[in-house]
C-alpha cells in the first residue's frame, strides 16, 4: 500500500477519533465512556493493558512469518511450534488466581510486564541453527507469564467499575483489547519494512524480524510504569488480597461484611 494511503489513514482515523472524543464528552452515555479512565484500576488496565497488548499481539504475525520465511519451515511444523505459547497459556489458568490472591495486582502486574517483555525480546535471538526444542521451551514458559498478565488485566479493569457502569466498561475494554492487537501487528509489520530499507534489500529473511521483536518488547516494557503507578492494594475487591473491614461507632459493620462477601463472590467469576 502507497505511504500516501498509509498516511491519509492515518489521518483520517485521528481526526474521527478526536470527533468522537468532543462527542463523548456532550454525551450523558457514550458508547465509549472515557469518564472511566479516572479509576485508577481501570486506567491502569486500559492504558497499561493496551501497550502491552501492543507488543504481546504483534507475536503471532511476526513468529510464524520468522519460521516460514525466515527458517524455511512448512506451514504444519511452524504452526505446531507457536503452538507451544498456547500451551503454556493454557497452564497458567488453574494457577493465575491463586497466585494473584497471594502477591497481588501490582507486584504481578509491574514485574510480569517485564519479563514477559523479556521473552519476547528473546525471539529476535532465534537463528535458523537455534534447536526447535529450545524455540519451543522458550515459547511455552513465555505463553505462561503472558497467560498470567492477560488474565490480570482482564481482571483489575472491573474491581472499581459499580454495576451501573458495567456495560460501559466491558465496552471500553472489549475496544482497547482489539486495537491493541492490531495496532502490535502494524507496529511489527512497520518495523520489519524499516529494517529492510534501512538494508537495502527486496527479499524477507530472517536477519530482518529481530530489530522487530526488540521494538515490541520495549513497548510491552513500558506498561510497567502505568502498573507501577497503581496503589499498592490495587484491585483488592476482587483479589481478595488486602480487604480491610472497618467499622466505627457511626457505622455499622453489616455492610462491610456483606461487600466483603460479595467481593469473594466477584473474585471467584472472574478468576476462574
Amino acid at each position: 500500500m502507497p505511504w500516501t494511503v498509509v498516511i491519509a489513514l492515518v489521518g483520517i482515523g485521528t481526526i474521527s477519533m478526536t470527533l468522537y472524543v468532543i462527542h463523548a464528552r456532550r454525551t450523558a452515555s457514550p458508547v465509549l465512556d472515557f469518564a472511566l479512565l479516572r479509576l485508577p484500576t481501570m486506567r491502569a488496565s486500559i492504558i497499561g493493558g493496551f501497550l502491552f497488548r501492543l507488543g504481546i499481539g504483534s507475536l503471532p504475525f511476526l513468529l510464524p512469518l520468522l519460521m516460514q520465511v525466515g527458517f524455511g519451515l512448512s506451514p504444519l511444523r511452524s504452526g505446531l511450534v507457536t503452538f507451544a505459547s498456547a500451551v503454556g497459556a493454557m497452564g497458567m489458568k488453574t494457577l493465575a488466581a491463586r497466585i494473584i490472591k497471594t502477591f497481588g495486582f501490582r507486584n504481578i502486574m509491574m514485574i510480569n510486564a517485564v519479563v514477559s517483555s523479556i521473552f519476547l525480546a528473546a525471539c529476535a535471538l532465534f537463528t535458523i541453527t537455534t534447536p526447535l526444542l529450545l524455540i519451543m521451551i522458550l515459547l511455552v514458559v513465555g505463553g505462561f507469564v503472558r497467560s498470567l498478565q492477560f488474565t490480570a488485566i482482564n481482571t483489575l479493569a472491573y474491581a472499581e467499575v459499580e454495576p451501573a457502569q458495567m456495560s460501559r466498561a466491558t465496552t471500553l475494554v472489549s475496544v482497547n483489547q482489539q486495537l491493541a492487537v492490531s495496532a502490535g501487528v502494524a507496529v511489527g509489520a512497520f518495523s520489519v519494512e524499516t529494517t529492510m530499507l534501512v538494508h537495502h534489500v527486496s527479499e524477507l529473511s530472517a536477519a530482518d524480524f529481530a530489530p522487530a521483536f526488540i521494538v515490541v518488547s520495549i513497548i510491552s516494557t513500558i506498561s510497567a510504569y502505568f502498573f507501577y503507578e497503581m496503589p499498592a492494594d490495587a484491585g483488592h475487591q476482587v483479589s481478595g488480597r488486602g480487604v480491610i473491614i472497618v467499622a466505627g461507632p457511626e457505622r455499622d459493620a453489616e455492610p462491610e461484611e456483606t461487600a466483603a462477601a460479595e467481593t469473594a463472590n466477584a473474585r471467584d467469576q472472574r478468576l476462574g
